[in-house]
């Protein structure tokens, strides 16, 4: 574990690396109807069931306190909670999605509050009480000389080939809303300021996002296939506390 307040580069960037790789691994194609691809379906859940099967832990090296995530009844509607103390984890469901079909994705989620210390500029203030990732497939054709030699490179290390990026869409501190700006770990992970500040801590917010849109503004490109979706609510750079529910998570036409 870290020492409260900052963490060794080499670790945060292995904990990127190794939550790309998770995501990527095993991709699945999904269900779909004509216009909803389901990703996370809590409300169908009951409050205390054992987490969804396809939605799999994601612990990181180095790392020994873990945000616990939990089944709960809010509002009369079953979410996921997740509570956060000097901790991080995550939760990644794998799969594989049509983006040029469903290019929105749609959530709802609600903090208790937000991380003073954090801070999406530094590294030592890597840490968000609500976030979620989408990962994008690695395209060698996307990619210069250099860039596929250290693609490979990671493939040889790690075993698997890192996505080709990564959006995430935060609760910042103080990131004006609207925001995008590269992890402070790798360029390769956008981070998007989708809400920012205590304003609207305490009540849940619904989100849609147009992914195809964001990717292409974040990385000048045209989006490669999604490969999977995860949940994390994480403190352990800050040393802070954190509590986060996150609803029901979907892919739509619109």
């Amino acid at each position: 574990m870290k020492t409260r307040g900052t963490a060794p580069c080499r670790i945060r960037l292995l904990n990127v690396l190794l939550l790309c790789a998770l995501l990527l691994a095993l991709a699945v194609p999904l269900r779909a109807s004509e216009t909803v691809v389901r990703v996370g379906d809590f409300s169908k859940l009951a409050p205390g069931d054992p987490l969804p099967a396809l939605w799999k832990p994601l612990t990181f090296k180095k790392i020994e306190k873990h945000t616990r995530y939990r089944l709960v009844a809010d509002s009369g509607q079953t979410v996921l909670t997740a509570q956060s103390r000097e901790s991080a984890s995550g939760l990644v469901r794998k799969f594989s999605i049509d983006l040029n079909k469903f290019p929105y994705i749609n959530w709802r989620w609600k903090v208790a509050r937000i991380n003073p210390k954090g801070d999406v500029s530094r590294k030592d203030g890597d840490d968000y009480p609500a976030r979620i990732y989408i990962t994008f497939a690695y395209d060698p054709d996307q990619v210069g000389f250099l860039e596929r030699a250290k693609f490979e490179t990671a493939r040889l290390v790690y075993g698997k080939t890192p996505p080709m990026a990564v959006l995430n869409y935060i609760w910042a501190n103080r990131a004006p809303p609207g925001l995008f700006v590269p992890n402070a770990y790798t360029e390769r992970a956008i981070m998007v300021a989708v809400q920012s500040g205590p304003g609207g801590a305490g009540r849940w917010v619904t989100e849609k996002r147009n992914v195809y849109a964001d990717y292409k503004k974040a990385f000048g490109k045209t989006p490669t296939a999604i490969t999977g979706v995860a949940i994390m609510t994480d403190t352990d750079n800050t040393g802070e506390t954190a509590e986060a529910w996150y609803g029901d998570i979907f892919f739509s036409t619109e």
